[in-house]
C-alpha cells in the first residue's frame, strides 16, 4: 500500500494568550486523504490547533506549511479550508439550500452551477427533500448534515470539524460518527476531527493526535495507542488500562519484571528501547487491559495475584469487576454470559495475565 504524501504540516508552531502558553512548539504532519482525529480533555490545546490550521487564531510563533508554503499568516478567505461547528453555525433566516450554497454564492458562481452543485451536495448527506426547509424545522443531525455539505460544497483541502457531534444524543452520535466516516472515504477529503471522547476517535480515525496541556504525547493508529500506549498519561486516558506502579527489575530482551505491590510481574518491552536500556530501580508502570486480566489457572502462571472483587458493572454484553488487589484498585472485563455465574462481590480470586498482553511505560 502506497504511503500517503503530506497535505499540510504544524512545524513548532506555538501559541500564547499574552504570558499563558497554550500550546509548545508541536510538530504534527496531516497526510491527504486521512481522517486524523486530535483527541484530549479540556484545555490540552486541541481545539486551538484546528483554530489556528484554520485560520480562526493567528499563532505566536511557527509554520503552517500547505504545498511547501507558509500559510500561517494566510488570511481565513484564502485558506483552502472549511469548518464544521459544534453549534452548526447555520443561518436560520436562510433555507437549506441557501445554507449549503452560500460559499459559491459569495464567490459569485453562476446560478445554475449553484443549483445543480448543492443538490449533489445535499443528495450525498442524504438531505435532498428538505432543500427548501429552514434550520429549526431539522433535527439535530440533519442539521449537522447541513453543516456538512456546506462545508464539503466548495471542494475544500481540509474540512476541519471542532466537536460538531457532542450536543446529539447518544444513538444519534453513534450514527453520525459512522456517517461522517463514510462520507470521508467517498468524497476522499482530509479530515481533522477534534474530541475529547475516546470511543469517538478510536471508531473513526486512521491516525490519533493526543495532546495534553499543549503538547503532542503520541501520534498513532487507534491500535498502537489503544494497545501501546506511550506514557503513563496516555495510558489512563485512553480507555480503561490497569496501571500498577513499581520499580524496574531483570529482563530477558523481550520482557522486563517489575516488582509491585502484587509482586513481581514481567511484562513485555517489544518495541520499547527505552525500557530495555532504563536503569533497575527506575520507576515504571505495568500496563495491561481489563479484558488482559483472568482468573488464575495453575500455581505456574507468570503474574499470578490475589484480589477481592468489590464490585459488578454490568454493561450489557461485558461486565466489569472492580477488585482490590494489596490496595491496586484493578478492572477485569469479561462476557457478561461467564461473569454472571462466575463472580461475587467479596470473594477472593487468584487472578493473571500473560506477559505479551502487558507492556511497561515509564512514569
Amino acid at each position: 500500500m502506497t504511503q500517503s504524501l503530506d497535505l499540510l504540516s504544524l512545524q513548532s508552531v506555538s501559541k500564547s494568550y499574552g504570558a499563558v502558553p497554550v500550546l509548545h512548539e508541536i510538530d504534527l504532519s496531516i497526510r491527504d486523504g486521512e481522517f486524523l482525529t486530535v483527541l484530549g480533555p479540556s484545555g490540552s490545546g486541541k481545539t486551538t490547533v484546528l483554530r489556528l490550521i484554520g485560520g480562526l487564531e493567528a499563532m505566536t510563533s511557527g509554520r503552517i506549511v500547505l504545498d511547501g508554503q507558509d500559510i500561517g499568516r494566510m488570511p481565513i478567505n484564502r485558506r483552502p479550508f472549511n469548518t464544521v461547528f459544534q453549534d452548526y453555525a447555520l443561518f436560520p433566516h436562510m433555507s437549506v439550500a441557501a445554507n449549503v450554497g452560500y460559499g459559491l454564492s459569495i464567490r459569485h458562481r453562476p446560478r445554475q452551477e449553484i443549483r445543480q452543485r448543492v443538490g449533489e451536495a445535499l443528495d450525498l448527506v442524504q438531505l435532498g427533500k428538505f432543500a427548501d426547509r429552514y434550520p429549526a424545522q431539522l433535527s439535530g443531525g440533519q442539521r449537522q448534515r447541513v453543516a456538512l455539505a456546506r462545508a464539503l460544497i466548495c471542494q475544500p483541502r481540509l474540512v476541519l470539524l471542532d466537536e460538531p457531534l457532542a450536543a446529539l444524543d447518544l444513538e444519534l452520535r453513534r450514527q453520525m460518527q459512522e456517517f461522517l466516516k463514510s462520507i470521508q472515504r467517498e468524497v476522499k477529503t482530509t479530515f481533522l476531527f477534534v474530541t475529547h471522547d475516546q470511543e469517538e476517535a478510536i471508531g473513526m480515525a486512521d491516525r490519533i493526535c493526543v495532546m495534553q496541556a499543549g503538547r503532542i504525547r503520541q501520534l498513532g493508529t487507534p491500535h498502537d495507542l489503544y494497545y501501546r500506549p506511550s506514557c503513563k498519561f496516555v495510558a489512563k486516558f485512553f480507555g480503561e488500562n490497569n496501571l500498577v506502579c513499581g520499580k524496574l527489575a531483570a529482563g530477558d530482551g523481550s520482557t522486563r519484571a517489575i516488582d509491585t505491590a502484587l509482586g513481581r510481574l514481567h511484562c513485555s518491552i517489544e518495541g520499547q528501547p527505552e525500557l530495555r536500556s532504563a536503569p533497575h530501580g527506575a520507576t515504571a508502570f505495568a500496563v495491561f487491559r481489563p479484558e488482559a486480566l483472568r482468573a488464575a489457572e495453575t500455581n505456574e502462571d507468570l503474574n499470578r495475584f490475589s484480589g477481592i472483587v468489590e464490585e459488578l458493572a454490568f454493561a450489557g454484553s461485558s461486565t466489569v469487576a472492580h477488585i482490590n488487589s494489596s490496595g491496586e484498585r484493578l478492572r477485569l472485563r469479561q462476557p457478561s454470559r461467564v461473569t454472571g455465574s462466575a463472580l461475587r462481590p467479596g470473594e477472593t480470586m487468584d487472578l493473571s495475565f500473560a506477559p505479551g498482553d502487558s507492556y511497561l511505560v515509564l512514569s
